[in-house]
């Protein structure tokens, strides 16, 4: 077998197996926008693949709304936005001042920041939960939006530092030499030039606040207080039932607002992405 011929090969293979993974991916979505222009009784009487055409799915995002999904978007967004935003922008002046600044003890400071993602998160959770009832701040946008910000501080640290290690030190020197202060350097030179990471950093931190699910759970109890996977999760508990289609229609459009910002992002996050690559590479 000749070497075109294998390469063929490997083509038809890779192409078989990537459409094999996309139907893997689109069939859940199909599922689920399908199921979510149902009736409650449509979908228990009939087949879950079938598609019923119609505006059904309207009317459910109406009432996913008014039953609590409405506070749950709206609270997460502020978290989300919030808390990614000055996680990022303390973990911005940190990495700043450990690598740039050259502060004494800059890595020990930094594996102080890091630590924080050693230990699993469960086990913060009865000590967190006994501090925030006893500071009384339990069931607060303030206690919720605190532990979000604290608690994406370290990995945006780590990414931002290892940007800071690759800046070459000739163009602070140089403005070092033309009479630059140190904020001039961060605002005017590494901020533009850190533009990228950042984005990648939010996006990422971002998500995974939106994601939250335990914390969200521990951490809060009323509706305007609760994050949108708590509120999703209490729409099928032990004291209320919430029919199907409701809670598919209140999944997908649980799923937008992440989905918009990264395709908002998306340039600085696949260049963010191949920065990352590129100091994996370097390292």
């Amino acid at each position: 077998m000749n070497y075109r011929s294998k390469e063929k090969i490997k083509t038809s293979l890779g192409f078989v197996g990537m459409t094999l993974v996309v139907v893997a991916w689109i069939y859940p979505v199909f599922f689920l926008l399908v199921n979510a222009n149902k009736t409650a009784s449509q979908y228990s009487k009939g087949d879950k693949t079938e598609i019923i055409f119609g505006t059904q799915i309207f009317e459910n995002i109406v009432n996913a709304w008014n039953i609590g999904l409405g506070d749950g978007v709206l609270n997460s967004l502020f978290y989300g936005l919030v808390g990614s935003s000055l996680a990022v922008i303390f973990a911005f002046l940190a990495a700043f001042a450990i690598v740039r600044l050259k502060m004494k003890n800059g890595l020990w400071w930094f594996l102080l920041i890091y630590s924080g993602t050693v230990f699993p998160f469960q086990m913060f959770l009865i000590p967190l939960f006994e501090a925030y009832v006893a500071v009384g701040i339990y069931n607060t946008k303030f206690g919720l939006t605190l532990f979000y910000v604290a608690v994406c501080i370290p990995f945006a640290t780590f990414v931002l530092r290892g940007f800071f290690l690759t800046v070459p030190w000739e163009l602070q020197e140089a403005a070092k030499v033309e009479g630059a202060t140190n904020f001039q350097i961060l605002y005017k030179i590494m901020m533009p030039l850190a533009k990228a990471p950042l984005m990648l950093v939010f996006l990422i931190q971002f998500t995974w606040i939106w994601n939250d699910l335990l914390f969200g759970m521990v951490l809060s109890r009323s509706i305007g207080v609760r994050p949108i996977t708590t509120t999703l999760a209490g729409m099928q508990s032990l004291y209320r039932q919430v029919d199907a289609p409701t809670i598919l229609t209140a999944t997908l459009m649980a799923s937008i607002p992440t989905l918009l910002i990264f395709l908002l992002l998306q340039k600085h996050f696949i260049r963010g992405l191949t920065l990352g690559s590129m100091n994996a590479g370097k390292g």
